[in-house]
């Protein structure tokens, strides 16, 4: 299986090594597929909340089963495949159930995986999300979270065809349901605590602006970093990005230098 993807898209999103939980909305399970395909390593594909069966194409072997069955059958697989995928079943037709997150941190260090990719929350495929009180849905030890949010969402109405958690992310953003979303408004979630910080004391947090594929996306993207990094608690660094592209990084921002690519 080969992917065009620069192998440095593992390095701007630090994902190239631990467990990596992408949340947030607007691109997580394009950005995970991405890293699957571009990491050279033992990889583990999973989720702690609902998700759609990832393409056979992507993995070596997908698990489907308990997680008691797959604390055992998981590491079994990582001995002789991979990028191995693994979920639990679910009576909802086309989807899966994640594992408990503790399970998840147990497969990792069983299976001796560089990375085990996480899509730890879910977002009805909207582009844009703040958490509920009760996610995200982090495992134990996670070494990055990920948190998406769409480019595309910028200039749009905070309403229920753009947004998933209206009450959380109307609470967060200062923005009334049907008003315009703004740069200073998705820079504001990327830095909040009850935003993209959730839960995210002590783990690096890098912001992924997605859907960044023309020169009006691009400047609206590279306001709403400078928003979220003069905050009070920026995220580790911002990058803005295309997960469908061929060069899916469009360029790197952080607190201590200019854009880069």
């Amino acid at each position: 299986m080969t992917d065009n993807v620069p192998v440095h898209l593992l390095d701007a999103l630090a994902a190239r090594d631990g467990i990596v939980c992408a949340v947030g909305a607007g691109g997580k399970k394009t950005t995970l597929y991405r890293l699957l395909a571009a990491h050279p390593g033992r990889v583990g594909l999973t989720a702690t909340a609902m998700l759609t069966p990832p393409p056979r194409r992507l993995l070596d072997t997908r698990l489907v089963d308990s997680p008691e069955a797959l604390a055992i059958a998981v590491p079994e697989a990582a001995a002789v495949h991979r990028r191995v995928g693994f979920a639990c079943p679910s009576s909802k037709s086309g989807r899966l159930a994640g594992l408990p997150p503790a399970t998840v941190a147990r497969i990792h260090a069983d299976a001796g995986f560089a990375a085990t990719l996480v899509k730890a929350d879910g977002a009805r495929m909207r582009g844009i999300k703040a958490p509920r009180h009760d996610e995200p849905l982090l495992v134990p030890g996670c070494t990055t979270i990920i948190f998406v949010v769409s480019a595309g969402v910028i200039g749009q109405p905070l309403d229920e065809h753009t947004a998933h958690r209206l009450p959380e992310l109307t609470a967060v953003l200062d923005l009334a349901p049907g008003e315009r979303i703004t740069p200073r408004h998705v820079g504001r979630l990327l830095s909040h605590p009850a935003g993209a910080r959730q839960q995210a004391s002590g783990t690096r947090l890098v912001a992924l602006i997605n859907q960044v594929d023309d020169g009006e996306r691009l400047h609206a993207a590279r306001d709403a970093a400078a928003c979220a990094l003069a905050a009070d608690t920026p995220p580790e660094r911002i990058v803005l990005g295309a997960m469908t592209a061929d060069d899916p990084v469009v360029e790197i921002v952080e607190p201590t230098r200019m854009p880069a690519h």
